[in-house]
């Protein structure tokens, strides 16, 4: 009996992430889990009488999603698409981090941060997913 084989994400021969949900979904996910992570990590401080609660940066939230980006960047392999649209996506993506933490600045560093990691995650998920399928096309 042959069992059929599914995996999340998916991808393709080369490893690339072959769909905008599923590079959204693993993004998520790895956004979660960092701000989950860095809630235990500062209820322990504070437990343990070393910080307020609350003053973790949340920026930390973006260290899987980050990870993620660069085995997708590894992925394409050699050519000019992937380091234009990482360029790119970074200093838009950094850019609406720091937008959205700028707005978010009278909450605690773990909620601003916190939401400055999902600007840029977002931001330069839609950037790097549609950028650098459309420049490899482009230029290959």
């Amino acid at each position: 009996m042959s069992e059929a084989q599914s995996s999340f994400p998916r991808r393709d021969a080369s490893g690339r992430i072959t769909g905008l949900p599923d590079l959204a979904g693993v993004v998520l996910a790895g956004l979660v889990i960092g701000v989950l992570a860095l809630i235990l990590f500062d209820w322990a401080f504070e437990t343990l009488g070393l910080a307020d609660f609350g003053r973790t940066s949340g920026w930390l939230a973006v260290i899987l999603p980050a990870w993620l980006f660069l085995d997708e960047y590894r992925a394409w392999g050699p050519g000019p698409a992937r380091v234009v649209i990482a360029l790119v996506g970074g200093a838009v993506g950094l850019t609406t981090g720091l937008l959205a933490a700028g707005l978010a600045a009278s909450l605690p560093p773990l909620v601003s941060g916190a939401a400055a990691a999902g600007a840029f995650a977002l931001v330069y998920t839609l950037i790097w997913y549609f950028g650098v399928r459309w420049l490899d096309r482009r230029t290959g």
